[in-house]
């Protein structure tokens, strides 16, 4: 399995992936799920996969050649002469869909679905930033200012601190800490994400990058994070009053009178129903 977020951010980009690849228990390879696009000036698109192994690699390879009609011109559109960002997430829709065309009968045929899931982002020369999650029918949706990120694989670990910290005017390296807490979180419950991590954050109109990093075990600012993370997480949890429930005084009561609801009902004996 594997985890990657993506944020957008008025200031710009982040984006995040583990390298963890596995076929059972005692099949774990490393496999980078992340591939960084860039004509410095002209654009900058990052391209994050989950899923079929097999399927994203295929699409990977598709994607640098393939194209698709373009009504104004007779030019064709890949993804190194689209005008948006929009129509390079088209093409990637159309790689996904020629990958399907390819292989998808075969894959049914053994018995293993066409799985794949894309985070595709970036910026175009002449347009803002944006960002795509990409399906296996090669459609998508895009980010908007209510959802800020995108995750794929296994999302539901990380999501939490996501959701209560990033915003559209988070700043930039914020953002960055906040998606390795987030990774963090996934490692710490799920042992089919892992190390090592690829991270870059883009800055907005740059049309370049060089704030890219390959995190392994061993790096001093990723093990600061994870120990200061899980260290300030227990502090504030033991500053957390507990529930009393003798009719000690307390501020914060757990136990009281609502008016809709009462406490769950006991059954006694067989005779007494539960409605």
């Amino acid at each position: 399995m594997t985890y990657c977020v993506a944020v957008k951010l008025n200031a710009g980009l982040v984006f995040l992936s583990d390298s963890r690849t596995n076929a059972g228990l005692d099949q774990i390879s490393t496999f980078r799920k992340m591939i960084v696009y860039e004509k410095p000036g002209d654009r900058f698109m990052v391209l994050l996969s989950a899923g079929n192994l097999s399927i994203s690699q295929s699409v990977r390879e598709i994607l640098q050649i393939e194209q698709i009609k373009d009504p104004d011109s007779d030019e064709p559109i890949t993804i190194w002469n689209a005008k948006s960002m929009f129509d390079a997430a088209r093409v990637l829709g159309a790689a996904v869909r020629h990958v399907y065309e390819r292989d998808g009968e075969s894959l049914k045929r053994a018995g293993v679905d066409f799985n794949v899931s894309m985070i595709f982002g970036g910026q175009v020369k002449g347009e803002g930033m944006r960002l795509f999650q990409v399906y296996s029918a090669g459609n998508f949706i895009e980010a908007t200012a209510e959802t800020a990120f995108f995750q794929i694989g296994e999302s539901k670990y990380g999501k939490p601190v996501l959701d209560r910290v990033i915003t559209p005017t988070t700043p930039l390296d914020e953002a960055a800490k906040c998606a390795l807490v987030s990774m963090d979180s996934t490692l710490k419950s799920n042992l089919s994400v892992g190390l090592p991590l690829d991270l870059v954050v883009y800055e907005a109109n740059r049309l370049q990058s060089d704030r890219i990093s390959c995190i392994d075990e061993h790096n001093p600012y990723f093990q600061m994070l994870r120990s200061t993370w899980g260290q300030k997480l227990r502090e504030v949890f033991d500053e957390i009053e507990d529930p009393t429930w003798d009719g000690s005084h307390t501020e914060v009561p757990l136990v009281c009178q609502t008016e809709r609801h009462a406490p769950i009902k006991k059954i006694r004996n067989a005779k007494e129903k539960l409605i």
